[in-house]
């Protein structure tokens, strides 16, 4: 448990340290609240849908921690060039409890970014239900521990930045967009319907909209369930892989 510990405060010090991480990872998520919550708010509420910051808010919140979490798996690739990684191989632990206390680092770096974004949202004016937020932050958590095990997975078997970036294009991006983030989940064409259900992102981004705004696609109970059970699978899967990395 201490290298555990260690490991999970080690993560923390990093992002505090990165002043312009912290500040950097901020500003795609403000940009899609204003330009979109804004700029597209006028259309959603012509359309009697009401308050499109309301419905936006906890998709952008949700990308900032799917954002955090899977590029924490980055870490992973830059520890093993510069031999960092190297060092804590070798320590008489498992590597299972490396893998753990890493991934417990960056889903609460993933967390915290969350959070902030989630104030900046209601000083941009979204109004949550604050009676439901336990059950938001245990959905970001869980979505956290899902993304930073499946980045850290990734990570695990390239040894290579570009590589590393150009799998998160194919991945990330597409998982954001089709997760009903930025668009409700009615009445859309067969073919996205399908994606968006095997989609995990889907379930984290409705569970965490249900419990700020009640407004949910799926049940809560659905939704934490699928989240819960995929973060289990990836952690095994990212274990597994990160244990076969060369010391």
């Amino acid at each position: 448990m201490s290298t555990i510990y260690i490991l999970w405060k080690r993560q923390l010090k990093r992002y505090v340290r990165s002043k312009s991480r912290l500040v950097g990872s901020l500003g795609q998520p403000l940009l899609f609240l204003v330009a979109l919550g804004f700029g597209l708010g006028p259309v959603y509420a012509a359309a009697g849908n009401g308050n499109y910051l309301q419905f936006l808010a906890p998709g952008i919140v949700s990308m900032a921690i799917l954002f955090t979490a899977i590029f924490g798996g980055i870490e992973v690739i830059w520890d093993k060039q510069f031999g960092f990684l190297k060092e804590t191989l070798v320590a008489p632990v498992s590597r299972f409890q490396i893998m753990l206390g890493r991934t417990l680092g960056g889903a609460t770096v993933a967390v915290i970014q969350g959070i902030v974004v989630l104030i900046l949202s209601i000083i941009l004016g979204f109004r949550p239900v604050l009676s439901h937020l336990f059950f938001a932050l245990v959905l970001m958590f869980l979505l956290s521990i899902l993304f930073t095990a499946l980045g850290t997975a990734i990570a695990s078997v390239l040894d290579d930045m570009q590589g590393f970036q150009l799998i998160m294009n194919f991945l990330v991006m597409p998982m954001f967009f089709l997760s009903g983030s930025i668009f409700p989940l009615n009445n859309l064409p067969g073919a996205l319907t399908i994606i968006t259900r095997i989609n995990p992102m889907t379930y984290g981004v409705d569970g965490i909209r249900g419990a700020l705004t009640l407004g949910n696609h799926l049940s809560l109970t659905l939704d934490i369930s699928v989240v819960s059970i995929i973060a289990l699978i990836f952690l095994i899967i990212g274990s597994y892989l990160f244990s076969k990395i060369k010391s």
